[in-house]
Protein backbone atom coordinates (compact mmCIF):
# COMPACT_ATOMS: atom_id res chain seq x y z
CA UNK A 1 0.00 0.00 0.00
CA UNK A 2 1.22 3.46 -0.84
CA UNK A 3 -0.33 6.56 0.71
CA UNK A 4 0.31 10.24 1.28
CA UNK A 5 -1.23 10.28 4.76
CA UNK A 6 -0.68 13.63 6.50
CA UNK A 7 1.55 12.71 9.44
CA UNK A 8 3.71 10.13 7.65
CA UNK A 9 4.13 12.54 4.75
CA UNK A 10 5.10 15.28 7.21
CA UNK A 11 7.75 12.88 8.54
CA UNK A 12 8.90 12.24 4.96
CA UNK A 13 9.31 16.00 4.49
CA UNK A 14 11.71 16.39 7.43
CA UNK A 15 15.46 16.48 6.82
CA UNK A 16 15.69 13.61 9.31
CA UNK A 17 12.82 11.30 8.36
CA UNK A 18 13.54 8.69 11.01
CA UNK A 19 10.76 7.79 13.43
CA UNK A 20 12.15 7.55 16.96
CA UNK A 21 10.34 5.28 19.41
CA UNK A 22 8.58 7.90 21.51
CA UNK A 23 5.45 5.80 22.13
CA UNK A 24 4.29 2.20 21.92
CA UNK A 25 3.14 2.59 18.30
CA UNK A 26 6.55 3.95 17.37
CA UNK A 27 8.19 0.93 19.00
CA UNK A 28 6.29 -1.28 16.56
CA UNK A 29 8.55 0.02 13.80
CA UNK A 30 11.86 0.10 15.68
CA UNK A 31 14.50 -1.11 13.20
CA UNK A 32 11.62 -2.15 10.91
CA UNK A 33 11.50 0.60 8.31
CA UNK A 34 13.75 2.14 5.70
CA UNK A 35 14.08 5.78 4.71
CA UNK A 36 14.41 6.58 1.01
CA UNK A 37 16.67 9.62 0.88
CA UNK A 38 16.71 9.89 -2.93
CA UNK A 39 13.31 11.04 -4.17
CA UNK A 40 13.45 10.81 -7.95
CA UNK A 41 10.02 11.95 -9.12
CA UNK A 42 6.94 9.91 -9.91
CA UNK A 43 7.34 6.19 -9.35
CA UNK A 44 7.35 5.10 -12.94
CA UNK A 45 9.28 1.94 -13.78
CA UNK A 46 12.83 3.15 -13.02
CA UNK A 47 11.86 4.92 -9.78
CA UNK A 48 9.68 2.00 -8.71
CA UNK A 49 12.52 -0.45 -9.30
CA UNK A 50 14.92 1.75 -7.30
CA UNK A 51 12.47 1.93 -4.39
CA UNK A 52 11.72 -1.81 -4.45
CA UNK A 53 15.44 -2.54 -4.01
CA UNK A 54 15.35 -0.69 -0.67
CA UNK A 55 13.21 -3.51 0.76
CA UNK A 56 16.30 -5.70 1.11
CA UNK A 57 15.65 -6.72 4.73
CA UNK A 58 12.51 -8.87 5.23
CA UNK A 59 12.08 -7.39 8.72
CA UNK A 60 11.65 -3.89 7.23
CA UNK A 61 8.18 -3.57 5.74
CA UNK A 62 7.73 0.20 5.83
CA UNK A 63 9.42 2.73 3.58
CA UNK A 64 9.42 6.42 4.37
CA UNK A 65 9.65 7.84 0.88
CA UNK A 66 11.51 11.09 1.44
CA UNK A 67 9.53 14.09 0.16
CA UNK A 68 6.76 11.78 -0.96
CA UNK A 69 4.78 9.53 1.41
CA UNK A 70 5.05 5.97 2.64
CA UNK A 71 5.02 2.48 1.17
CA UNK A 72 3.94 -0.47 3.29
CA UNK A 73 4.30 -4.14 2.43
CA UNK A 74 2.90 -7.08 4.36
CA UNK A 75 2.08 -10.73 4.20
CA UNK A 76 -1.69 -10.16 3.96
CA UNK A 77 -4.06 -7.26 3.38
CA UNK A 78 -4.79 -7.17 7.12
CA UNK A 79 -1.07 -7.14 7.97
CA UNK A 80 -0.36 -4.37 5.48
CA UNK A 81 -3.32 -2.24 6.56
CA UNK A 82 -2.44 -2.69 10.23
CA UNK A 83 1.12 -1.49 9.63
CA UNK A 84 -0.17 1.47 7.65
CA UNK A 85 -2.66 2.43 10.35
CA UNK A 86 -0.20 2.20 13.23
CA UNK A 87 2.64 3.88 11.35
CA UNK A 88 0.39 6.88 10.69
CA UNK A 89 -0.61 6.93 14.38
CA UNK A 90 3.05 6.77 15.47
CA UNK A 91 3.91 9.61 13.07
CA UNK A 92 1.00 11.65 14.42
CA UNK A 93 2.24 11.30 18.00
CA UNK A 94 5.80 12.17 16.97
CA UNK A 95 4.84 15.22 14.90
CA UNK A 96 2.57 16.53 17.67
CA UNK A 97 5.33 15.96 20.25
CA UNK A 98 7.79 17.89 18.04
CA UNK A 99 5.34 20.79 17.87
CA UNK A 100 5.58 21.32 21.62
CA UNK A 101 9.25 22.26 21.34
CA UNK A 102 9.92 20.21 24.47
CA UNK A 103 12.61 17.52 24.62
CA UNK A 104 11.42 14.09 23.51
CA UNK A 105 11.38 11.15 25.89
CA UNK A 106 12.74 8.48 23.55
CA UNK A 107 12.25 4.88 24.65
CA UNK A 108 15.59 3.05 25.08
CA UNK A 109 16.60 0.75 22.21
CA UNK A 110 16.32 -2.46 24.23
CA UNK A 111 12.78 -1.65 25.37
CA UNK A 112 11.77 -0.49 21.88
CA UNK A 113 13.04 -3.76 20.39
CA UNK A 114 11.36 -5.83 23.12
CA UNK A 115 8.07 -4.03 22.47
CA UNK A 116 8.39 -4.52 18.69
CA UNK A 117 8.94 -8.24 19.19
CA UNK A 118 5.98 -8.48 21.58
CA UNK A 119 3.73 -6.74 19.07
CA UNK A 120 4.96 -8.99 16.25
CA UNK A 121 3.98 -11.99 18.35
CA UNK A 122 0.55 -10.63 19.25
CA UNK A 123 -1.74 -13.32 17.78
CA UNK A 124 -3.99 -12.26 14.91
CA UNK A 125 -3.99 -8.61 15.98
CA UNK A 126 -3.95 -7.48 12.36
CA UNK A 127 -6.82 -9.72 11.24
CA UNK A 128 -8.94 -8.81 14.27
CA UNK A 129 -8.28 -5.11 13.73
CA UNK A 130 -9.41 -5.25 10.11
CA UNK A 131 -12.40 -7.46 10.97
CA UNK A 132 -13.59 -4.93 13.57
CA UNK A 133 -13.27 -2.06 11.10
CA UNK A 134 -15.25 -4.04 8.53
CA UNK A 135 -17.91 -4.82 11.16
CA UNK A 136 -18.28 -1.09 11.89
CA UNK A 137 -18.64 -0.37 8.17
CA UNK A 138 -21.18 -3.18 7.84
CA UNK A 139 -23.19 -1.80 10.78
CA UNK A 140 -23.15 1.62 9.13
CA UNK A 141 -24.48 0.17 5.89
CA UNK A 142 -21.31 0.82 3.90
CA UNK A 143 -21.09 -0.68 0.43
CA UNK A 144 -17.28 -1.19 0.56
CA UNK A 145 -17.69 -4.95 -0.01
CA UNK A 146 -19.75 -4.68 -3.19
Amino acid sequence: MHVHSPYATALAALADSRLPPVDQNGCTFFNRYVVDENYGGLAFEEEGTRCAKLFDDPKKKVMVMGNHGIMIVGDTVADTFNRLYYFERACMTYIIALQTGQPLRVIPDDIAEKTAQELEGYPEQDARHLAELKAILDDEGSNYAS
